[in-house]
C-alpha cells in the first residue's frame, strides 16, 4: 500500500469499495486513457464498467437503487479516478451534483421520477449556471424564465457543459421575474429533462456541438442554447420558483462541486508523483539514478508533502459537508490548495521526465495539459480566496 493520501478511519465498506475502484483504475483507465484521449474519444467501456460497480448511484439512496454513500467516499472515489484519467471523473462529476441537487431540494416526485435511473447510469446529469459573458459573475446571467399561463419558457444561452451532449436532466439556473428584492432572489432552478445527443433534443433546446479543448478531452463540453423552451412548475426544482431558492440549490452543488475538483487534483497529483518517483529510479546520469541526485531527491520531498497536504485539506472538506456543516471555507480552501499544488507537482513531474517529458509517448504530457483546468474549474484561485476571505471576516469580525 502506498504511503500517501491514505485517510484514517475509513468503514470496512468504503475501504472495499475504495480498493475495488483502485483495482478498476490500475486494469481498465490507466492502460489506456493515453490513447483514448489523444483521439478525443468518449471511453464507453470504461463507463460501462463504472456502471456494472454501481458507481453512478454512489451517493443516491439505497430507497432509489443507490448506494447511499456519502460525500467523502464519492471524493475519494473520485481522487482514485483522477489518478487513471481525469476525463472519467468529469463523466459522473456533474451527474452526481445533480443527484445530490435532487436530494437534498427535489419533491417527493422528481426524486422518485429522476435518483432510480441516475443510480443505475441509464439517466445522465448536466449542471449549467455559466454563460458565454459571464464566468463566476452569477449575477450577471441573462438566460430567462418567463411565465405564461401555466408554463415557464425559457430563452438564452449557458455554457460549458460538461456531458451536455449525454446528459438526459440538466439542473440550468436562469433569472426569473418574481420581483425579488435582490438579484439573487429573482433566479430559479430548472431540471430540464432532454434526449441525449447533439442538436434539437426537445423542443427549443439545441446542444451545438463540442467544444474542442486543450486538455480535458473523451467527456464532451457542450453549450446550451434555449430558445422557447416550455416547462411547466413540477420541473422546477423543488417546485417552488424564485424567492432566492434557485441560486442557493446551486451554490449549495457547487459547494459539493469544489470538493470534487479538489479530489481530482489530488488524484492528477499523486498520479504525477508515482510517474516521477518510478521515472527517477529508473533514468541514470552521470554514474547513478537521478533519484540520487540531491536536486530531484528534494523535488520528490516537496511534490510528496504537497500532495499530503491536499489530501488532507479535500478530507476535512468533505467530512464537514457530511456533518451538515457549512464549509463553503474549507472546500474553498481544499479547492485553491489542491489544484495550485496539482499544477506545480506536475509540472515538477514533467521536469524530472526531462526532454521525454515533452513526447506524447509519455504519460505525463496528458497530465500537463488536464492540470491547469483544475485551476479555473468550479470558480478560479482567486473566486477561492475571495470566498475564503468573507468567510474568514465574517468569523473574526470586530465587535463595535
Amino acid at each position: 500500500m502506498a504511503r500517501l493520501a491514505q485517510t484514517a478511519g475509513l468503514t470496512d465498506v468504503q475501504t472495499e469499495i475504495l480498493s475495488a475502484v483502485k483495482t478498476f483504475v490500475d486494469k481498465e483507465i490507466i492502460p489506456y486513457a493515453t490513447e483514448l484521449e489523444h483521439k478525443d474519444e468518449f471511453p464507453e467501456a470504461i463507463v460501462e464498467g463504472m456502471k456494472e460497480m454501481g458507481l453512478f448511484g454512489l451517493t443516491i439512496g439505497e430507497e432509489y437503487g443507490g448506494l447511499g454513500e456519502s460525500l467523502l467516499t464519492y471524493a475519494l472515489v473520485v481522487e482514485q479516478i483522477a489518478r487513471g484519467w481525469m476525463s472519467i471523473s468529469g463523466v459522473i462529476n456533474t451527474h452526481f451534483i445533480v443527484a445530490y441537487m435532487i436530494t437534498q431540494h427535489g419533491t417527493d416526485e422528481q426524486k422518485q421520477r429522476l435518483l432510480p435511473k441516475m443510480a443505475t447510469g441509464e439517466t445522465r446529469g448536466a449542471f449549467s449556471m455559466s454563460e458565454p459573458e459571464c464566468g463566476s459573475d452569477v449575477a450577471a446571467i441573462k438566460s430567462r424564465a418567463t411565465k405564461e399561463g401555466d408554463e415557464y419558457v425559457l430563452n438564452g444561452q449557458k455554457m460549458w457543459l460538461t456531458n451536455g451532449a449525454r446528459a438526459g436532466v440538466v439542473a440550468t439556473l436562469v433569472k426569473d421575474e418574481l420581483g425579488g428584492d435582490s438579484v439573487y432572489k429573482n433566479m430559479t432552478t430548472f431540471l430540464i429533462e432532454k434526449e441525449p445527443g447533439f442538436g434539437e433534443t426537445r423542443p427549443g433546446l439545441t446542444i451545438p456541438g463540442k467544444i474542442d479543448k486543450m486538455g480535458y478531452k473523451g467527456v464532451e463540453t457542450t453549450e446550451m442554447v434555449l430558445d422557447g423552451v416550455r416547462l411547466t412548475a413540477d420541473a422546477i426544482l423543488g417546485g417552488e420558483p424564485g424567492r432566492g431558492r434557485g441560486f442557493y440549490q446551486m451554490m449549495d452543488g457547487v459547494e459539493v462541486g469544489r470538493v470534487n475538483v479538489a479530489a481530482r487534483a489530488c488524484g492528477i497529483s499523486i498520479r504525477a508523483f508515482e510517474l516521477a518517483v518510478q521515472y527517477a529510479q529508473q533514468r541514470k546520469t552521470f554514474g547513478k539514478q537521478i533519484a540520487d541526485h540531491q536536486a530531484i531527491a528534494f523535488k520528490l520531498a516537496e511534490m510528496a508533502t504537497k500532495v499530503e497536504a491536499a489530501h488532507l485539506m479535500m478530507v476535512n472538506a468533505a467530512r464537514l459537508k457530511d456533518a451538515g456543516e457549512r464549509n463553503d471555507v474549507e472546500a474553498g480552501m481544499a479547492k485553491y490548495l489542491a489544484s495550485e499544488y496539482c499544477a506545480e507537482v506536475t509540472q515538477e513531474s514533467f521536469r524530472i521526465h526531462g526532454g521525454y517529458g515533452y513526447s506524447k509517448e509519455y504519460e505525463i504530457e496528458r497530465l500537463m495539459r488536464e492540470a491547469p483546468f483544475l485551476l479555473i474549474g468550479e470558480g478560479t484561485s482567486e473566486i477561492q480566496k475571495t470566498i475564503i476571505s468573507r468567510g474568514l471576516l465574517r468569523e473574526y469580525k470586530l465587535s463595535q
